[in-house]
């Protein structure tokens, strides 16, 4: 006990430095501290009476008027020491299941105690034992169990203290209460400090949904699901969840409350809008300042008013601005046809005020004067387009009548006109609202009744026509209007020849001997407008002193004229044939490499993050889907985004599809909504058949990002593959990786290097077609990060990974292929991960020293060699996607050839040391080694069958695998296989024996 002695001023000048560094975080619950109880800790030593004998001694010292207390013991140069020290009844809380224990200690320096050095130890343990009540004094060793041995980093020696801090987590705590205890086994120790504690995640709010305080779970519930509240003034459609980790942090978010209409977001708490501001609806919007023409209420307004004279149409939003009523419409004229009697068009000119509105539309009205009395016009005349609802300023009015007076009055109308006719009578209507007249006298022309061939000579033609009579009120000189040309010759090449009398017949001169001219003569208005009908006819003069036309020339023209149409006609139809032909010339392996996953795709991928805008990426290669096209069912998965559902898409038009949604969890960054559509963005330029299809993404919803793909119904590649163990032929397997393979050949024709090709990244569906998914290499790594090895560019999966893309981050489509190569072993292996329990340096070591995976059971000799040209060093002697997937669909044509099965060696196929444990030692039990070849699921079964020690396990044969209950082909062979290792081993062993 010298050494003690000596040792406590040093050592109580640690603790108190030690008391003052030390700060709690809040997530930390504390159950039991040594150093702050301040007083007699009451703690229990064991055995009670020893004589000369020490065990564990409270020692208790004063330090600036504080007491402390620490224990120790130093029996070194007695032999067998078993002295324990217990804590006192530590309650616990009802939900911790989980606690930590830091102790800080002393341990000294074995070698510095003369001849003790064979009994001394630099080890103690750590030990707990649970109770629903505290036992007092009473104290029995067989209570307890073992936690961990403690073994100090740092040894204490002459005249120098070194202090250690471990921590421990004792698990699965069920009872109301537990112990504590200390076992010395005959070391030198001093227990300076003993502090147990839980972690909680601490009462928070997010997204304005207030979270409680919840305990941490543990190794059987890493995650925790906690339900929360919305904040005083805020909703939420669906009830707002977190997790709680083992580590006491908050993850992903679900279900976001959003302030009420007429609140905003200000520190986690929804206040009232100010003055001058509105809302309209829950959301994370702040308040808006009131519109244009609005009146300015009070705190929390839900709408802005409108200003007296300022309306909202009833599909204005109310967030927006008030408009007015349009003014009137200007410059009303009218104008008649000139070939139609009966006919008006009436324009003008659009308002001068639109009273801030685009949706501006007209109406005409008509009235008809007699000269006494005038009445709407009724049904009795016709508007072109239409009479009201008119967005073009004209308006072409026909079925007219002679000889009456006609009021138009044409009407500006908008959305909000409404209100004002609705307020405001037609006799009263406001200024804003006035409409323009004009006032027309239509009298109708006299009507061309027939005309007539009054004499013809080969230069002239007379002609004279007859007319309706005229009323007696319109009895005035007519004029009218004859026109003519050559019959032969269309409009386009010759214009009417017009004259105009105020006569009815008329001599035409100049003409051409025996041609066929074709008249039209229409009577003109009182204005001079031709507004009357018009009758056309042909004459022909005669053909005297005229030769008649060259019909000889006119027949050779044509023919020319229709050899040349021939000689196109034929030119193009030899074309043609002879682009089938050079298809048709193909040969059966041109047709079969043209097909739809072998040819090289058209374009080349576009890194998404090289647009300076990444939203702008999204829409270039993402169609929009519209949030009311999606609805979901189910949550198939935690993302780190955020949830995973399978739901349905259904889009007017077409078929309804099952799809799977990734969402976007609410209260993300920009960054990390950037991050989360940047997979769609690459998604959306791929179109194979073996790559995940992109159905579309959700970005202009007000509440969260989506993106849908295609519902894979088998899901990850490697947990389907372990769920069915044995279940799929060589045949069956070698055609899910030609599937992965033309995919990938897909992408590297396209220039896009994966980088995290993996069977967990390959989806399956119902029909057992494999596709290649997870464009995100950084979500990806953060999900898993037991199978990343961290370096100075980032994570990368080590297990999958190429060496010269671990060493160099060189990442190119041969390092894809040796992925690959890991993919065809996990398939063949049934989802076996990779190198097993070898850690990630194990890994790197082995490749670097050329070990490669071993074939897995069963594996064709000819799948297993492709494999190993996977994993060449030298990158550039890799096979190619194109020659992968050209040797597997030899395989698949041939399937003799997966007859040839590749060496197995159980006890490296299977990581088995086969005859021994994880520390080398024997398997102590059948269900040890069911565990360690991972088929304890038939623990069970060998128990009923009274197999229970390794030497009956040794005499089984596949008949007696068969009849326990072991029915599935691939755990057959694994659990025969490993009996055969068995086997092997133990011969050796025999003969080392000898």
């Amino acid at each position: 006990m010298d050494f003690l002695t000596g040792l406590r001023p040093l050592l109580f000048t640690y603790v108190l430095i030690n008391g003052i560094l030390i700060t709690l975080q809040t997530k930390e619950e504390v159950l039991l501290d040594m150093r702050a109880t301040g007083g007699e800790l009451g703690w229990l030593t064991w055995p009670l009476d020893q004589g000369d004998k020490l065990g564990w001694e409270v020692v208790q010292r004063t330090l600036n008027g504080s007491q402390f207390y620490t224990y120790s013991v130093c029996n070194v140069g007695e032999r067998e020491q078993d002295n324990w020290l217990r804590t006192t009844f530590i309650q616990r809380h009802p939900s911790a299941s989980r606690v930590f224990v830091e102790i800080q200690f002393i341990v000294r320096d074995c070698n510095s105690f003369d001849g003790a050095s064979l009994t001394c130890k630099e080890t103690f343990n750590l030990f707990t034992s649970e109770s629903d009540a505290d036992v007092g004094t009473t104290f029995r060793k067989s209570q307890f169990r073992k936690v961990a041995t403690i073994a100090p980093d740092e040894i204490t020696r002459r005249n120098e203290v070194r202090i250690n801090t471990e921590t421990r987590v004792v698990e699965n705590l069920s009872r109301k209460g537990f112990y504590l205890a200390f076992q010395d086994i005959g070391a030198c120790v001093a227990l300076l400090s003993a502090r147990v504690y839980y972690k909680t995640c601490p009462a928070t709010v997010k997204s304005l949904a207030s979270f409680p305080e919840t305990v941490a779970g543990g190794e059987n519930q890493a995650l925790r699901e906690v339900s929360g509240v919305c904040v005083e003034n805020a909703v939420s459609e669906e009830l707002p969840r977190i997790y709680c980790t083992v580590d006491g942090e908050w993850v992903v978010q679900v279900g976001q409350c959003q302030c009420k209409p007429g609140y905003e977001e200000v520190q986690d708490a929804c206040q009232e809008c100010r003055p001058g501001f509105f809302k309209a609806e829950a959301s994370n919007h702040q308040c808006a300042p009131c519109p244009a023409h609005t009146q300015r209420l009070s705190t929390g307004a839900l709408v802005c008013p409108c200003m007296d004279g300022f309306y909202r149409a009833p599909t204005d939003p109310p967030s927006g601005p008030c408009t007015g009523i349009p003014s009137a419409p200007r410059d009303l004229v009218a104008t008649t046809t000139q070939l139609s009697a009966g006919k008006i068009l009436l324009s003008w000119t659009p308002p001068e005020d639109t009273g801030g509105r685009t949706d501006i539309t007209y109406s005409v009205e008509c009235l008809r004067c007699d000269g006494t009395a005038c009445q709407p016009c009724g049904e009795k005349i016709r508007y072109d387009p239409g009479s009201v609802g008119l967005t073009d300023t004209k308006v072409s009015v026909s079925e007219l009548e002679a000889h009456l007076n006609y009021t138009f009055t044409v009407e500006a109308h908008s959305g909000v006109s409404m209100f004002v006719n609705q307020a405001s009578p037609r006799a009263n209507r406001p200024p804003s609202t006035s409409a323009l007249t004009t006032y027309l006298h239509y009298t109708d022309p006299p009507k061309i009744m027939a005309i007539r061939l009054v004499e013809r000579t080969p230069t002239s033609l007379s002609l004279s026509w007859d007319v309706s009579p005229q009323p007696r009120a319109q009895n005035r000189a007519v004029r009218y209007e004859i026109t003519y040309r050559k019959n032969d010759e269309t409009l386009d090449g010759t214009t009417y020849i017009v004259h105009r009398f105020e006569k009815n017949s008329v001599q035409i001169n100049d003409l051409t001997p025996g041609t066929v001219y074709l008249f039209r003569v229409q009577a003109l208005g009182t204005d001079g407008s031709a507004g009357g009908s018009i009758l056309e006819e042909h004459f022909e003069t005669s053909s005297e002193g005229h030769l008649a036309p060259n019909n000889t020339a006119i027949i050779f023209i044509s023919a020319i004229g229709a050899a040349a149409m021939l000689f196109i006609v034929v030119v193009i139809l030899f074309l043609r044939r002879r682009k089938r032909n050079s298809h048709t010339r193909q040969g059966p392996e041109d047709t079969y490499f043209s097909s739809s996953d072998q040819l090289k795709p058209l374009k080349t991928y576009v890194d998404p993050h090289t647009y300076e805008d990444p939203n702008v990426a999204v829409l270039k290669f993402a169609t929009e889907i519209h949030p009311n096209h999606i609805t979901k069912q189910k949550v198939i998965g935690v993302g780190e985004f955020g949830e995973v559902y399978r739901g349905i898409l259904k889009v007017p038009g077409r078929k309804e599809v099952t799809v799977a949604i990734k969402t976007l969890k609410p209260g993300y960054t920009e960054k990390q909504r950037q991050d989360f559509l940047s997979e769609a963005s690459i998604m959306g330029q791929f179109s194979h058949q073996n790559i995940i299809h992109l159905e579309g993404v959700v970005t202009k919803s007000v509440k969260h990002a989506m993106i849908v793909t295609e519902y894979m119904e088998n899901g990850a590649l490697d947990r389907y593959l372990r769920d069915h163990d044995g279940e799929f032929s060589s045949f069956q397997l070698v055609g899910m990786m030609r599937g992965i393979a033309a995919g990938m050949k897909y992408l590297s024709d396209m220039s896009y290097v994966h980088r995290d090709l993996a069977a967990r990244n390959v989806l399956v569906n119902n029909t057992l077609e494999c596709k290649v998914s997870d464009f995100g290499l950084s979500r990806v790594l953060e999900d898993d990060p037991e199978g990343t090895y961290t370096t100075s560019g980032g994570k990368i999966p080590i297990r999958w990974t190429a060496p010269e893309a671990i060493a160099y981050r060189k990442f190119t489509s041969a390092s894809d292929v040796w992925s690959f190569g890991i993919v065809m072993w996990e398939v063949m292996a049934f989802g076996e991960r990779p190198y097993w329990d070898m850690s990630n340096h194990e890994v790197m070591k082995a490749i670097n020293e050329a070990f490669r995976l071993p074939a897995p059971m069963d594996c064709p000799s000819a799948v297993y060699q492709l494999m190993l040209q996977c994993w060449l060093q030298d990158r550039s002697k890799r096979p190619r996607f194109g020659d992968i997937v050209s040797l597997l669909d030899k395989l698949l044509r041939s399937p003799d050839s997966l007859k040839t099965i590749a060496d197995f060696d159980p006890r490296v196929s299977i990581r088995l040391p086969s005859t021994s444990g994880s520390d080398g030692s024997p398997f102590r039990s059948v269900s040890e080694w069911l565990e360690s070849i991972k088929m304890s699921q038939y623990s069970e079964n060998f128990t009923c069958a009274g197999i229970v020690t390794m030497d009956q396990v040794l005499q089984m044969k596949n008949e007696d695998i068969k009849n326990i209950g072991v029915r599935l082909p691939g755990h057959l062979k694994r659990i025969a296989y490993s009996i055969l290792g068995l086997k092997d081993q133990t011969s050796t062993l025999s003969v080392f024996a000898v």
